[in-house]
């Protein structure tokens, strides 16, 4: 979150007392248009930084707009967005929190270690924005759930229904696959979809929006305010 907290003290020096009464009019402008460039430029830096950022990524940023009570323009983080969202670890670096299928592998799946993080594999298939298709991530589901039941449940009708669904599977304890889900097609071919491992991922900082939003401030909020206040002037009664 950037605050853009304006003292317009050093502006009225001088001034008329015509235009000392435009000063928070258009001060509050200013603000306003820094704050949407701020904005716009968190969303071009994630698509530089980032490999085709998703729309939840790119919207999660809002603009909290100034009036001339507060004097103060807000960009930061929509309320919808919950405190464990991704951009927080690129912004700061490290190791990022369970996602929402990684605590459903965790409480699924066995394999002789504990589930950390899960993570595409060249088998897997990807959408536009090269995230795990939610298609296959249900089947997938679905078919490790059968696979769990089937485990407990070992009657002859079961492994028979069992052997008629999607191929996906978790290899058991002890075997030579490496750990993560698999697809079975036809007798011999195996491919993997997602690797599991033991530890979480960590992080580089990449995102940089407080210096970033520093330097787009400090740059653009003289030309919008100087652009402002000629205009409030100019329509001052």
């Amino acid at each position: 979150m950037l605050f853009m907290p304006m003292d317009t003290s050093d502006f009225t020096k001088g001034l008329s007392d015509v235009e000392k009464r435009q000063v928070p009019f258009a001060t509050v402008n200013a603000l306003n248009d820094t704050a949407k460039d701020v904005h716009d430029h968190m969303q071009t830096r994630m698509d530089s930084v980032f490999d085709r950022p998703t729309r939840f990524a790119r919207n999660a940023f809002m603009v909290w707009r100034a009036n001339k009570s507060t004097l103060t323009a807000e960009v930061k983080e929509r309320p919808s967005v919950g405190a464990r969202h991704f951009l927080k670890v690129q912004e700061q670096g490290g190791a990022r929190s369970n996602t929402g299928l990684e605590k459903l592998m965790q409480s699924r799946v066995s394999f002789g270690g504990h589930i950390q993080a899960v993570v595409p594999a060249s088998g897997a298939k990807l959408n536009a924005f090269g995230n795990w298709s939610p298609g296959e991530r249900n089947r997938v589901l679905s078919a490790i759930q059968s696979q769990r039941e089937t485990a407990t449940n070992t009657t002859k009708d079961s492994r028979k229904r069992q052997s008629k669904r999607a191929g996906y599977f978790v290899p058991r304890a002890g075997s030579k696959l490496s750990p993560g889900v698999w697809k079975r097609q036809g007798k011999k071919s195996l491919t993997k979809v997602l690797h599991f491992t033991t530890s979480m991922p960590t992080y580089r900082k990449r995102l940089g929006f407080y210096d970033g939003a520093e330097e787009v401030f400090e740059a653009k909020f003289p030309i919008h305010f100087e652009r402002t206040l000629a205009r409030a002037l100019a329509t001052a009664r």
